[in-house]
């Protein structure tokens, strides 16, 4: 058995397209363009990777970028005034504050600080709640909401399928876990605690791996024909001295074997991530103008 290799990037792509599409429309009917603030602080490489892309990608869309950068010495305060300035900003339906943030820094403080209508992140605990309760008007973590885009895709309907999300994190864990339940599966939340592991994730016919630990997840642990979401990015050493190539949570190689279909690393779920931002944007600018959202996003 050979497993399908689910193609994240291209799947991302076709999402991006889709949102620019429907850019038009909106700039029409509210005379501006959707637009999307993010806050960087401090000088994180990774962080800074991540800013400049979101920063293309939201531009190529034909939306509105901006980008607040402030010094790692930035206070609080500081930080959650530039918040309450973009909340106030008409021009702005997506505030995004790149983590993490300097440890003096409360990240809860100011996840609670965005209106929860322009949170395109999903974490205020707002949105956090109405996703809990079912409630779908709210904002959804983008990486579980690209997560459910690629296995909706590849196995259409979920609903009476043993799902495990491994990892119980309030990024990805634990919204993939309500996002799955709406999806009528049936889910186990597995963690670093959980007995008997390979076991637990043995029954599923969906896995999604969000747990942070390079290749932890083997292939005799997959049940024949599962499908895998693999969302760790793990830098590991490469072959070559001095060189480091990145990897899943999943062993890839060993799992090509046993499982129905695979996220790559990198290549799946990674690319999803952006593409859900530029959608959860393009949404919040709909619902905040009162607009109907556009099918197919």
């Amino acid at each position: 058995m050979t497993a399908a290799i689910i193609d994240g990037k291209a799947f991302a792509e076709e999402l991006r397209a889709r949102v620019a599409d429907a850019v038009p429309g909106f700039a029409a009917a509210a005379g501006r363009a959707p637009g999307l603030a993010v806050v960087l602080v401090g000088e994180d490489p990774a962080s800074s990777v991540y800013v400049r892309s979101k920063g293309k990608a939201t531009t190529a869309a034909g939306m509105l970028s901006l980008e607040h950068r402030l010094p790692a010495s930035a206070t609080e305060n500081e930080l959650l005034e530039v918040v309450r300035l973009l909340n106030a900003d008409p021009q702005v339906d997506g505030i995004l504050v790149q983590l993490p943030l300097p440890a003096h820094i409360d990240e809860a403080a100011v996840i609670a600080a965005i209106d929860p209508a322009k949170d395109v992140d999903g974490f205020h605990v707002v949105n956090a709640g109405k996703l809990a309760v079912g409630d779908r008007s709210g904002m959804v973590p983008c990486t579980p909401l690209g997560c459910l885009m690629l296995l909706k895709e590849q196995r259409g309907d979920l609903s009476g399928l043993d799902a495990v999300v491994i990892g119980r994190s309030n990024i990805v864990g634990k919204p993939m876990a309500q996002l799955l339940l709406a999806e009528s599966c049936t889910v186990t939340i597995a963690h670093s605690r959980t007995r008997a592991l390979s076991d637990v994730v043995r029954r599923a016919d969906i896995v999604v791996a969000a747990v942070g630990r390079p290749e932890m997840v083997k292939g005799s642990w997959l049940r024949e024909g599962a499908v895998v979401i693999d969302v760790g990015i793990n830098r590991v050493a490469g072959a070559e001295p001095g060189k480091t190539r990145l990897v899943g949570d999943v062993d890839f190689a060993d799992a090509m074997g046993h499982v129905g279909a695979i996220t790559p690393v990198p290549g799946g779920v990674g690319p999803m991530t952006i593409a859900v931002l530029l959608r959860n944007t393009l949404v919040a600018a709909h619902l905040r103008q009162g607009l109907p959202v556009p099918e197919g996003i």
